[in-house]
């Protein structure tokens, strides 16, 4: 089981990090038994999650880590936000955190008190822009028992969560703190993440929240990065609206990540339910386009309507022998 697990991660913890980190079992353990068993518990959870546990890579960590990642925000714990679960190993206590990438706010802002306290004001946004889960786990500062630089981004970085001690962990109140969490999880994802909503509202066009949420979701589908290449490689390297071929049109001989097209969600926005459990289909629920035809299919009303476009845009391509 899951919980205890981490309780073992906790408990021997301080004892393995002493020894020899190249050819650990124990770190095997963790890196792969630990992540076998979170995986397992998602089976039955309606999310679509990355789950990664680390000991630390060339060197054993100060804080080891249990992360859980929609793949639409990240897919690593150096940037976005996620779920994760952080070890105290000093005082054996496992800590549920949603928690966000220290990594990439020090790159921007320094390893140093500004950088935390960047990490500290967006933790109480995301707290805030999912209250009603949050008021149901604890909010208070957490200790992870060490002043090197990235554990003191990750309580700086923890929104809300839950502390167990690993010999005192009650597993009804475990697991339904996970699935908790993933919900909140979810939903912040849905809300926009750490996005300001006047932010979310330009890139939208609207005044509307829930459909400003919507469609900014649906940007974060387009863009993520287990969605973007399997669509291109199943619909094909050609634009669905007005047949452009940059391979053809622009001799463009690069990889298919980069090709100057576009994937679009084409599923309505007013479909998109916050909790949703069926984000998209890969790859029926997608277009293929160029820049200036996903701009177009944007200001339909419906924009799932590839015909439409095709009738609104009239640009013709000659291909003619040079």
């Amino acid at each position: 089981m899951l919980h205890e697990q981490l309780a073992r991660l906790a408990r021997e913890y301080v004892f393995e990090r002493v020894k020899r980190f190249a050819g650990s079992e124990f770190a095997n353990f963790v890196r792969h038994d630990i992540s076998v068993e979170a995986k397992k518990r998602l089976i039955f959870l309606p999310y679509d999650l990355e789950v990664k546990a680390s000991v630390g890579q060339s060197q054993w960590a100060s804080v080891p880590w249990l992360d859980f990642f929609d793949p639409i925000v990240t897919d690593t714990a150096t940037r976005g936000f996620y779920v994760v679960y952080l070890i105290n190993a000093d005082t054996e206590e496992i800590v549920l955190s949603l928690n966000q990438g220290t990594t990439e706010v020090y790159e921007e802002f320094g390893d140093n008190e500004e950088g935390r306290r960047i990490l500290a004001r967006r933790a109480i946004e995301m707290a805030e822009r999912v209250a009603d889960f949050s008021a149901h786990f604890d909010n208070t500062p957490i200790d992870l028992g060490s002043n090197s630089s990235l554990p003191k981004g990750y309580e700086a970085g923890h929104a809300f969560g839950r502390v167990y001690k690993a010999n005192q962990i009650d597993p009804v109140l475990f697991y339904t703190d996970l699935e908790n969490m993933l919900s909140a999880y979810r939903s912040l994802v849905d809300r926009g993440g750490r996005t300001p909503i006047d932010s979310m509202m330009d890139q939208s066009g609207s005044t509307d929240i829930l459909e400003t949420r919507k469609f900014v979701l649906s940007k974060r589908i387009e863009r993520a990065k287990n969605v973007r290449l399997p669509v291109l490689e199943r619909r094909g390297l050609k634009c669905e609206g007005c047949g452009l071929e940059p391979t053809k049109h622009y001799n463009y001989q690069g990889p298919i990540k980069n090709i100057p097209l576009d994937v679009h969600h084409a599923m309505p926005i007013r479909e998109l339910s916050e909790g949703e459990t069926r984000r998209y289909k890969i790859p029926d629920d997608f277009l293929v386009l160029c820049p200036t035809c996903h701009r177009v299919i944007h200001k339909q009303n419906d924009e799932a309507d590839v015909e439409q476009l095709r009738d609104s845009v009239r640009f013709l391509f000659a291909s003619k022998p040079r």
